[in-house]
């Protein structure tokens, strides 16, 4: 399939981690210039890895080629250095951890290292995108750029712009995201955006009817399956995600919101303290 240009070139992915890796692959794959950053040469390793590793099963589905899999790997750098990372590119996806200081650290850090006119795009699922802009040298330059997990076979990319995204730097997003082979939808910068909102909501819901036995897990989730055609239920969903990190947005948009639907339950407290994490530590509501 032939994709729009991308109105980027050289896409500077900081964060190695699950959403980062997935990021920088698929904008290798759609021929940019990319270099992954973290702070350790194990985690950009780990990102590598995995990268090689979606390619490796991708070939070996059919899905591509050898040498489209190897030209993928060729666009894709790693570094530990921040500013060997943004030099010169013209577009800066941030995939870190969900605090809005930690974002904001980012961009008065990489602040030196950009370039003139360079858009920085953010991962958050929930976190306003204007109170991120807040720390940018431009905030008219900085957008929301929301990936779904896994990021090389999810279609959608949710882009959202705050009060002050200049329109040039939302539509540019917004053909990125075309250039790349996603979905776009456009959403205004509000608490939990339009997929989190929604999706919180429903994650909190279930796990309350699990804590009052209502049904177990897996019934839930066929529930939503077969009778509402999600892909998946909202409790392996949850897994997915990672529970702390639900808790966390749930916490957020609980408080931003005034709204206790998003109010995490006792369950998922007790599960996140005792370290069932979801897939990523073998168990939550299933064993993985």
């Amino acid at each position: 399939m032939s994709l729009p240009p991308s109105p980027f070139s050289t896409v500077a992915v900081i964060g190695a981690g699950t959403m980062g890796h997935g990021i920088a692959q698929v904008c290798a794959a759609a021929g940019l210039t990319v270099r992954l950053y973290d702070l350790t040469e194990a985690a950009v390793g780990r990102g590598a890895d995995a990268v090689r590793a979606n390619l490796d099963k991708g070939v070996a589905k059919g899905k591509l080629s050898a040498d489209e899999a190897t030209a993928t790997l060729a666009r894709l750098s790693t570094t530990t250095a921040l500013g060997a990372a943004a030099a010169g590119a013209d577009l800066v996806v941030e995939a870190i951890p969900e605090k809005l200081e930690l974002k904001q650290g980012l961009l008065r850090d990489l602040a030196p290292h950009l370039a003139p006119g360079a858009v920085f795009g953010s991962n958050t699922s929930s976190i306003s995108i204007g109170a991120i802009a807040a720390a940018a040298p431009d905030p008219s330059a900085v957008v929301g750029l929301h990936f779904f997990n896994p990021v090389h076979i999810m279609a959608l990319l949710e882009v959202i712009h705050h009060a002050g995204t200049a329109p040039a730097v939302r539509e540019a997003a917004l053909r990125f995201g075309a250039a790349i082979g996603k979905e776009c939808i456009s959403v205004r910068d509000m608490p939990g955006f339009a997929t989190s909102r929604l999706g919180v909501a429903l994650g909190m819901e279930a796990i309350r009817m699990v804590q009052d036995g209502v049904a177990s897990a897996e019934d839930i989730d066929k529930a939503m399956v077969l009778g509402y055609r999600h892909p998946v239920g909202p409790l392996r969903l949850t897994d997915m995600v990672g529970l702390d990190v639900r808790l966390h947005i749930g916490e957020y948009l609980a408080g931003a919101l005034g709204n206790p639907a998003f109010t995490p339950p006792p369950l998922m407290r007790e599960m996140v303290a005792a370290g069932k994490l979801g897939q990523k530590s073998g168990q939550g509501f299933y064993r993985w």
